[in-house]
């Protein structure tokens, strides 16, 4: 099924529901509401002042949109487990046709507003070639869809072949929140990677709040990719991470340093997070820092706290760090 997104309609706003009739009394209340919109209003405002943003501002990518088209790209990727419950073979690719024409548009009207917001432009301005910009970015993001769900098919396998209690790929697919991480990052990539990074990075945060998982939309991450139970991982922007990679939670690929300039302000970009060649496993609270490299085939062992490179086949734990740290007086 062929999808166009010269012409896309505009998106319709939806009311948020009134709260109900329920509420507790409130005789004797006295509230200045006027008096608390004006000095909202000011401070407003003044922010908006300080931003360069004069007037109305331009929108940002709705939060719960977003997370609306995940669940419709999650249910067009695995119709059978993630989609209606009574679908049919025969019915089967008109579902995914359908959610995927869906969720792409909405996903148009997301990444326009982005692009839009960037630009500094206000509802009421046009821009035929930002409309069309935001229409090649998803044109390119959903040509993916079929590699993205290859690369998930992948870490599905990872992580039932790496989980002694995991009973079947369906289990590991709709129960662990590895798999749910990864799977929106594998998109937030895509998304990041053609010029719509800030409607990645609230992918990713929907990603972290289900799941306590933080994945950067930048990180490149290989295939068959296994995080196992998941909470407080953290992957950096610019971290690099190989085949065949397992990590366990409370892992950080973080940034050792942040560099700043003749005024103080950080220095933005820049590589500066780890590179996890193939073949590495890093165990539960390791900590490895900087732009370093931990070599194909190593083990990072728990709690350990690395800032230097490692070679291959390498097993670091908390004893051999020290070690090295105290030999011939080094570190004291």
């Amino acid at each position: 099924m062929s999808q166009k997104f010269s012409a896309v309609p505009a998106v319709e706003e939806k009311e948020i529901p009134a709260a109900g009739n329920d509420e507790a009394p409130t005789t004797g209340l006295r509230l200045d509401i006027d008096g608390l919109v004006a000095e909202l209003r000011a401070l407003r405002v003044h922010s908006l002042q300080t931003r360069s943003r004069i007037g109305r501002p331009p929108k940002l990518p709705s939060r719960k949109a977003l997370a609306h088209i995940l669940d419709g790209l999650a249910a067009a990727l695995f119709p059978n487990r993630l989609g209606a419950p009574e679908l049919t073979d025969e019915g089967l690719d008109y579902f995914v046709g359908h959610t995927l024409d869906r969720a792409l548009r909405a996903l148009y009207a997301e990444v326009r507003r982005e692009l839009r917001f960037a630009a500094n432009l206000t509802p009421e301005m046009r821009s035929p070639e930002l409309e069309a910009e935001a229409a090649e970015v998803v044109k390119g993001f959903a040509s993916q869809l079929p590699r993205v769900r290859g690369l998930l098919d992948g870490d599905l396998r990872a992580a039932f072949q790496g989980d002694p209690a995991a009973r079947s790929i369906d289990e590991v697919l709709v129960c662990y929140p590895g798999i749910l991480a990864v799977t929106y990052h594998r998109l937030a990539h895509e998304l990041y990677l053609r010029g719509a990074p800030l409607t990645a990075r609230i992918i990713a945060e929907i990603a972290h709040s289900s799941t306590g998982i933080d994945i950067h939309p930048g990180a490149t991450i290989g295939g068959h990719f296994f995080i196992d139970h998941g909470t407080g991982v953290v992957i950096g922007e610019t971290a690099i991470i190989g085949e065949r990679v397992r990590i366990y939670q409370a892992v950080t690929l973080g940034a050792k340093r942040f560099l700043v300039d003749e005024n103080g302000n950080l220095i933005k970009g820049g590589a500066r997070h780890p590179i996890v060649e193939d073949d590495v496993v890093i165990y539960a609270g390791a900590t490895i820092l900087g732009r370093v490299t931990i070599g194909r085939g190593s083990s990072i062992g728990g709690s350990v706290w690395l800032t230097r490179s490692v070679p291959p086949n390498s097993h670091i734990t908390q004893a051999s760090v020290q070690s090295e740290v105290f030999t011939a007086g080094g570190g004291i």
